[in-house]
Protein backbone atom coordinates (compact mmCIF):
# COMPACT_ATOMS: atom_id res chain seq x y z
CA UNK A 1 0.00 0.00 0.00
CA UNK A 2 1.38 3.43 -0.91
CA UNK A 3 0.83 5.81 2.00
CA UNK A 4 1.91 9.44 1.68
CA UNK A 5 2.64 11.17 4.98
CA UNK A 6 2.28 14.94 4.76
CA UNK A 7 4.55 16.40 7.42
CA UNK A 8 6.64 13.25 7.20
CA UNK A 9 9.79 14.87 8.58
CA UNK A 10 8.18 16.07 11.83
CA UNK A 11 7.89 14.44 15.26
CA UNK A 12 4.85 12.29 14.47
CA UNK A 13 5.45 12.07 10.73
CA UNK A 14 8.93 10.61 10.97
CA UNK A 15 7.78 8.00 13.49
CA UNK A 16 4.81 7.19 11.28
CA UNK A 17 6.91 6.72 8.15
CA UNK A 18 9.28 4.38 10.01
CA UNK A 19 6.40 2.36 11.47
CA UNK A 20 4.52 1.99 8.19
CA UNK A 21 7.72 1.11 6.34
CA UNK A 22 8.48 -1.61 8.90
CA UNK A 23 5.01 -3.02 8.22
CA UNK A 24 5.90 -3.41 4.56
CA UNK A 25 4.05 -0.41 3.15
CA UNK A 26 5.49 2.11 0.71
CA UNK A 27 5.57 5.01 3.16
CA UNK A 28 6.50 8.30 1.51
CA UNK A 29 7.59 11.26 3.63
CA UNK A 30 6.29 14.47 2.07
CA UNK A 31 7.27 17.92 3.30
CA UNK A 32 8.94 21.08 2.01
CA UNK A 33 12.24 19.29 2.69
CA UNK A 34 11.29 16.70 0.06
CA UNK A 35 9.92 19.22 -2.43
CA UNK A 36 6.26 18.98 -1.42
CA UNK A 37 4.65 22.24 -0.34
CA UNK A 38 0.96 22.00 0.49
CA UNK A 39 0.58 25.77 0.76
CA UNK A 40 1.74 26.45 -2.80
CA UNK A 41 0.72 23.07 -4.18
CA UNK A 42 4.26 22.35 -5.36
CA UNK A 43 4.86 18.62 -5.75
CA UNK A 44 1.52 17.61 -4.20
CA UNK A 45 -0.02 16.03 -7.28
CA UNK A 46 3.18 14.19 -8.11
CA UNK A 47 3.65 12.66 -4.66
CA UNK A 48 0.01 11.55 -4.46
CA UNK A 49 0.14 9.81 -7.84
CA UNK A 50 -0.71 6.16 -7.18
CA UNK A 51 -1.30 6.70 -3.46
CA UNK A 52 -3.83 4.56 -1.63
CA UNK A 53 -3.80 6.67 1.53
CA UNK A 54 -2.74 10.19 2.44
CA UNK A 55 -2.07 11.05 6.07
CA UNK A 56 -1.78 14.70 7.08
CA UNK A 57 0.20 15.24 10.27
CA UNK A 58 1.62 18.60 9.18
CA UNK A 59 1.53 21.67 11.37
CA UNK A 60 1.53 25.40 10.82
CA UNK A 61 4.88 27.19 11.16
CA UNK A 62 3.02 30.08 12.85
CA UNK A 63 0.36 29.87 15.57
CA UNK A 64 -0.81 33.45 15.03
CA UNK A 65 -4.58 33.33 14.52
CA UNK A 66 -4.80 34.45 10.90
CA UNK A 67 -1.66 32.59 9.81
CA UNK A 68 -2.64 29.25 11.33
CA UNK A 69 -6.14 29.44 9.84
CA UNK A 70 -4.71 30.24 6.41
CA UNK A 71 -2.25 27.37 6.69
CA UNK A 72 -4.77 24.67 7.52
CA UNK A 73 -7.43 25.88 5.11
CA UNK A 74 -5.10 26.45 2.16
CA UNK A 75 -3.02 23.32 2.61
CA UNK A 76 -6.07 21.13 3.19
CA UNK A 77 -7.86 22.45 0.12
CA UNK A 78 -4.78 21.77 -1.99
CA UNK A 79 -4.40 18.28 -0.56
CA UNK A 80 -8.06 17.41 -0.97
CA UNK A 81 -8.07 18.53 -4.59
CA UNK A 82 -4.96 16.51 -5.38
CA UNK A 83 -6.21 13.48 -3.44
CA UNK A 84 -9.50 13.56 -5.36
CA UNK A 85 -7.66 13.84 -8.67
CA UNK A 86 -5.38 10.92 -7.72
CA UNK A 87 -8.26 8.71 -6.59
CA UNK A 88 -6.92 8.35 -3.04
CA UNK A 89 -9.16 5.96 -1.11
CA UNK A 90 -8.52 7.13 2.45
CA UNK A 91 -7.72 10.60 3.77
CA UNK A 92 -6.44 10.64 7.36
CA UNK A 93 -5.68 13.73 9.43
CA UNK A 94 -4.32 14.19 12.93
CA UNK A 95 -6.11 16.70 15.14
CA UNK A 96 -6.57 17.47 18.82
CA UNK A 97 -8.90 16.18 21.52
CA UNK A 98 -11.11 19.09 22.52
CA UNK A 99 -10.57 21.09 19.33
CA UNK A 100 -14.31 21.76 19.09
CA UNK A 101 -14.53 22.75 22.77
CA UNK A 102 -11.93 25.55 22.72
CA UNK A 103 -13.23 28.24 20.36
CA UNK A 104 -11.18 30.93 22.14
CA UNK A 105 -8.05 29.40 20.65
CA UNK A 106 -7.16 30.49 17.12
CA UNK A 107 -5.23 27.25 16.65
CA UNK A 108 -8.22 25.12 17.64
CA UNK A 109 -10.54 27.13 15.38
CA UNK A 110 -8.15 26.42 12.53
CA UNK A 111 -8.13 22.69 13.28
CA UNK A 112 -11.94 22.66 13.33
CA UNK A 113 -11.94 24.42 9.95
CA UNK A 114 -9.52 21.81 8.60
CA UNK A 115 -11.70 18.95 9.84
CA UNK A 116 -14.82 20.50 8.31
CA UNK A 117 -13.17 20.69 4.89
CA UNK A 118 -12.18 17.03 5.11
CA UNK A 119 -15.58 15.82 6.32
CA UNK A 120 -17.37 17.70 3.54
CA UNK A 121 -14.94 16.73 0.77
CA UNK A 122 -16.68 13.54 -0.30
CA UNK A 123 -13.49 11.52 0.20
CA UNK A 124 -13.48 8.55 2.60
CA UNK A 125 -11.71 9.85 5.69
CA UNK A 126 -10.70 9.29 9.29
CA UNK A 127 -9.85 11.98 11.86
CA UNK A 128 -7.57 11.05 14.75
CA UNK A 129 -7.94 13.27 17.81
CA UNK A 130 -4.99 12.89 20.20
CA UNK A 131 -4.53 14.42 23.61
CA UNK A 132 -1.48 16.57 24.34
CA UNK A 133 1.87 14.82 23.86
CA UNK A 134 4.23 14.24 26.79
CA UNK A 135 6.85 15.83 24.55
CA UNK A 136 4.91 19.13 24.50
CA UNK A 137 4.05 19.50 28.19
CA UNK A 138 7.16 21.64 28.58
CA UNK A 139 5.71 23.97 25.95
CA UNK A 140 2.50 24.31 27.96
CA UNK A 141 4.58 25.24 31.00
CA UNK A 142 6.60 27.79 29.06
CA UNK A 143 3.43 29.35 27.62
CA UNK A 144 2.05 29.81 31.14
CA UNK A 145 5.24 31.28 32.57
CA UNK A 146 5.38 34.79 33.99
CA UNK A 147 8.77 35.48 35.49
CA UNK A 148 9.57 32.69 37.95
CA UNK A 149 6.01 31.41 38.20
CA UNK A 150 3.84 29.28 35.94
CA UNK A 151 0.08 29.80 35.93
CA UNK A 152 -1.79 26.58 35.17
CA UNK A 153 -5.44 25.68 35.56
CA UNK A 154 -6.35 22.70 37.79
CA UNK A 155 -8.21 20.88 35.02
CA UNK A 156 -7.90 17.31 33.83
CA UNK A 157 -5.34 16.35 31.20
CA UNK A 158 -4.54 12.88 29.85
CA UNK A 159 -1.26 13.18 27.93
CA UNK A 160 0.14 10.59 25.54
CA UNK A 161 3.54 9.67 24.11
CA UNK A 162 4.24 10.69 20.53
CA UNK A 163 5.17 7.08 19.74
CA UNK A 164 1.68 5.98 20.75
CA UNK A 165 0.08 8.70 18.64
CA UNK A 166 2.06 7.48 15.64
CA UNK A 167 1.02 3.89 16.35
CA UNK A 168 -2.64 4.87 16.44
CA UNK A 169 -2.44 6.94 13.26
CA UNK A 170 -0.68 4.03 11.50
CA UNK A 171 -3.39 1.62 12.61
CA UNK A 172 -6.15 3.93 11.41
CA UNK A 173 -4.36 4.64 8.12
CA UNK A 174 -4.19 0.97 7.07
CA UNK A 175 -7.76 0.30 8.19
CA UNK A 176 -11.15 1.04 6.72
CA UNK A 177 -12.10 4.75 6.68
CA UNK A 178 -14.26 5.58 9.69
CA UNK A 179 -15.75 8.79 8.27
CA UNK A 180 -15.67 9.89 11.90
CA UNK A 181 -13.36 10.86 14.76
CA UNK A 182 -11.12 8.37 16.57
CA UNK A 183 -9.88 9.66 19.94
CA UNK A 184 -6.70 8.44 21.63
CA UNK A 185 -5.15 9.33 24.97
CA UNK A 186 -2.57 8.16 27.46
CA UNK A 187 -3.45 5.83 30.35
CA UNK A 188 -3.36 8.40 33.18
CA UNK A 189 -5.26 11.55 34.03
CA UNK A 190 -3.58 14.38 35.94
CA UNK A 191 -4.50 17.85 37.03
CA UNK A 192 -2.66 20.20 34.69
CA UNK A 193 -1.16 22.22 37.54
CA UNK A 194 0.01 19.07 39.31
CA UNK A 195 1.53 17.71 36.10
CA UNK A 196 3.38 20.99 35.68
CA UNK A 197 4.84 20.71 39.17
CA UNK A 198 5.91 17.13 38.49
CA UNK A 199 7.63 18.03 35.21
CA UNK A 200 9.44 21.00 36.75
CA UNK A 201 10.59 18.93 39.72
CA UNK A 202 11.80 16.16 37.42
CA UNK A 203 13.97 18.59 35.48
CA UNK A 204 15.07 20.49 38.61
CA UNK A 205 13.52 23.64 37.17
CA UNK A 206 13.27 26.37 39.86
CA UNK A 207 10.01 27.83 38.56
CA UNK A 208 6.96 27.38 40.77
CA UNK A 209 3.43 26.58 39.62
CA UNK A 210 0.51 28.75 40.68
CA UNK A 211 -2.87 27.06 40.54
CA UNK A 212 -4.98 29.53 38.60
CA UNK A 213 -8.47 28.61 37.44
CA UNK A 214 -8.44 31.60 35.06
CA UNK A 215 -5.15 30.61 33.42
CA UNK A 216 -5.43 30.40 29.66
CA UNK A 217 -4.32 27.47 27.54
CA UNK A 218 -2.83 28.97 24.39
CA UNK A 219 -5.51 31.65 24.53
CA UNK A 220 -8.40 29.41 25.56
CA UNK A 221 -10.35 29.22 28.80
CA UNK A 222 -10.42 25.62 30.03
CA UNK A 223 -13.29 23.63 31.46
CA UNK A 224 -12.83 20.62 33.69
CA UNK A 225 -12.80 18.14 30.78
CA UNK A 226 -11.71 20.32 27.85
CA UNK A 227 -8.47 18.37 27.37
CA UNK A 228 -9.62 14.78 27.97
CA UNK A 229 -11.42 12.40 25.62
CA UNK A 230 -14.93 11.06 25.83
CA UNK A 231 -15.75 7.54 26.98
CA UNK A 232 -14.81 4.95 24.39
CA UNK A 233 -11.52 6.56 23.36
CA UNK A 234 -8.52 4.41 22.59
CA UNK A 235 -6.10 4.33 25.53
CA UNK A 236 -2.38 3.76 25.07
CA UNK A 237 -0.31 1.74 27.55
CA UNK A 238 2.70 4.03 28.00
CA UNK A 239 2.56 5.94 31.30
CA UNK A 240 4.36 9.16 32.17
CA UNK A 241 6.99 7.20 34.13
CA UNK A 242 7.44 4.79 31.21
CA UNK A 243 7.92 7.72 28.85
CA UNK A 244 10.38 9.41 31.19
CA UNK A 245 12.44 6.22 31.42
CA UNK A 246 12.44 5.83 27.64
CA UNK A 247 13.37 9.48 27.13
CA UNK A 248 16.24 9.21 29.61
CA UNK A 249 17.62 6.17 27.77
CA UNK A 250 17.49 8.10 24.51
CA UNK A 251 19.60 10.98 25.77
Amino acid sequence: MKIVVIGGSGLIGSKLVDRLGAQGHEAVAASPKTGVNTLTGEGVGEVLDGADVVVDVSNSPSFEDAAVLDFFQTSTRNLLAAATEAGVGHYVALSVVGSDRLPDSGYMRAKVAQEKLIAESGLPYSLVHATQFFEFVQGIIDAGTDGDTVHLAPVLIQPIAADDVAATVADVAVGTPTNAVVEVAGPEQFRLDELGRSVLAGSKDPRSVVTDRAARYFGATLGERSLVPADGARVADRSLDDWRTQAARGR
